[in-house]
């Protein structure tokens, strides 16, 4: 029989690769927009139903979920980095997550796959497994606490008889993305990225992240968290690899983190007075200098998940970002 998914954040990065996956499985889709939100990539999709709402309005969830749906993929978030957003990411991420997460219990959804992120753990040394205390909620990023506090918001519905699973992917590259890495394949482009902050971390490609959704759906242990990490790679060393696949010479420097904090201050003030956002932030400084590496086996055993290479996940992402006309050949 043909399942049916709710999806929230369904015109997003991670969304649209969701739904590409899922059409491909041959699931009816109910994709969660917001009004004004460029809804033309849900185009290609024939069997999808357009719902426009806002996760952190209850009002226009109610009666959006169908009852006994098979699925709520819980994808909307706020991923920036920027202290200007703090007040509005706490809004979507905790409770927005709040509100899907009680919409959910109201509807008595079959299964519900969350979207965090590896970030909820917190900063830890050395290399993180589900087994890791978390200590996201305690820490000073923003972006970390809210993805922490949403978790929790996750489970207290698990604790009133919510069957979610909680997917936690590292660093995510691929196509459809727009605002986190692939930024920094124009910036390198345009010589606006001479050095890096001295972390590093995990990362994983959008395309194997999407397909651990649908099986956390089918088959992921109800409580659990799963890790999605794969290639590990310094931030420097990624940039350096975007300059070889894009044929630029460019040799970024790893700088310590009082020299980039002051950077992302002046960035800060004067990216508005141009009206962009900053190239850099005080925030993406404080967690791109810390290493975040995660093991994924348990992902791996249980889900199926295939870490890929850091090249190929660049290149798919670049060869988009050339088609989408949004990085110049």
């Amino acid at each position: 029989m043909t399942k049916t998914a709710f999806v929230t954040g369904a015109t997003g990065f991670v969304g649209l690769n969701l739904l590409a996956e899922l059409h491909a499985r041959g699931w009816e889709v109910i994709a969660l927009h917001r009004q004004g939100s460029d809804v033309g990539p849900l185009d290609r999709y024939p069997r999808l139903r357009r719902v426009v709402g806002d996760v952190t309005d209850q009002r226009t969830l109610r009666g959006a979920i169908p009852h006994g749906v098979d699925c709520v993929f819980h994808v909307a978030g706020n991923t920036s980095l920027w202290n200007r957003t703090h007040v509005e990411q706490i809004k979507v991420n905790v409770r927005g997550t709040r509100n899907v997460v009680r919409a959910a219990l109201e509807a008595q959804v079959k299964r519900f796959v969350h979207t965090s992120s590896i970030v909820a753990y917190g900063v830890h040394s050395g290399t993180i497994t589900e087994d890791t205390p978390t200590r996201g909620s305690t820490a000073s990023i923003n972006y970390v606490r809210s993805k922490a506090l949403a978790e929790r918001e996750v489970r207290k519905g698990i604790s009133a008889g919510l069957p979610a699973v909680i997917l936690n992917p590292s660093n995510i590259v691929g196509p459809y993305d727009t605002q986190t890495w692939s930024r920094m394949f124009r910036l390198v482009q345009q010589g606006r990225l001479p050095a890096m902050p001295p972390g590093g971390g995990s990362f994983c490609h959008v395309r194997e992240v999407a397909r651990a959704h649908v099986a956390a759906a089918e088959r992921g242990r109800i409580g659990a968290n799963y890790l999605l990490g794969g290639a590990q790679a310094s931030y420097v060393g990624m940039v350096r690899e975007i300059a070889r696949l894009i044929g630029v010479r460019r040799h970024p420097l790893t700088l310590h983190p009082r020299l980039l904090h002051w950077y992302a201050t002046l960035e800060e003030w004067a990216a508005p007075l141009f009206g962009r956002e900053p190239d850099i932030t005080r925030d993406a400084v404080a967690l791109l200098s810390e290493n975040l590496y995660c093991n994924s086996q348990r992902a791996q055993q249980e889900l199926g998940y295939e870490p890929q290479t850091l090249e190929s996940m660049l290149m798919d992402c670049r060869d988009w970002l050339y088609e989408a006309g949004l990085l110049e050949r």
